[in-house]
């Protein structure tokens, strides 16, 4: 392969995570590709009133992408909108967005993730489709640590390797996982909330509840302090 052809992208499929204008007529866009990972792109000219470009790099909408390019910003040079995605409205846009905060925070650039590319196209599928939106999102969550090599420890106790009990309390640490409540640190969580998380399974009231919990002190976490704006729009949406 000679360098043009490394340095040329051609149909890749990828979502826009972000975009800001640049210049007078340009976008840099932040863009989540399957191969790729996160990488940004430039889109020249996408904002002038007769460009091809323009209404069609929007969020949550499969595309395919081509690009050149080796610098730490590429250029764009085709896109084609994909289909089969349907729009995102109400709170179902606004955990989009969450999902797209969670990824332009916690991804390095250029570091591939092909199954969670295609988590995510799942995931965005399933919001447009269903309603439980919450537990939607702490599946993501879930497969996202996992992905980063944070996966949750759901069904053995730490230390021991016990199997988890439904019907007794254990607290959850970072970077340690679930030990018997004996009054310690870590979060307060039944082990039937554990056990119904590693099912993916949100039905029970108090598993969605505590389930929310511990994944955003997880998140938190890896976050390093960061604040997901997303988070604070969710919530006053929910508001009655």
């Amino acid at each position: 392969m000679n360098v043009s052809s490394k340095q040329r992208i051609q149909d890749e499929p990828a979502f826009v995570l972000h975009s800001y204008p640049f210049r007078e007529t340009s976008l840099i866009l932040d863009v989540f590709s399957r191969k790729y990972g996160r990488l940004p792109i430039m889109a020249r000219g996408a904002r002038r009133p007769r460009s091809a470009l323009r209404g069609l790099l929007m969020n949550f909408q499969p595309l395919q992408l081509s690009w050149f390019g080796k610098g730490e910003v590429r250029t764009l040079h085709g896109a084609e909108w994909q289909g089969g995605q349907p729009y995102l409205q109400g709170t179902a846009l606004m955990c989009g967005f969450y999902l797209n905060e969670l990824l332009l925070n916690l991804l390095a650039r250029d570091d591939p993730h092909e199954q969670l590319f295609d988590y995510y196209r799942a995931t965005l599928h399933r919001l447009a489709h269903e309603t439980d939106h919450a537990a939607t999102l702490r599946c993501f969550e879930k497969h996202l640590l996992q992905e980063l090599g944070y996966a949750l420890a759901l069904e053995r106790e730490a230390g021991s390797d016990e199997a988890i009990q439904p019907e007794l309390c254990y607290r959850y640490a970072v970077e340690r996982g679930a030990v018997q409540d004996d009054g310690g640190g870590g979060l307060p969580v039944l082990g039937k909330t554990l056990l119904d998380m590693a099912a993916d399974d949100y039905v029970d009231p108090v598993s969605a509840q505590q389930s929310k919990q511990l994944m955003r002190m997880l998140l938190n976490h890896q976050l390093g302090g960061k604040t997901l704006h997303t988070r604070e729009l969710i919530r006053e949406l929910q508001k009655p």
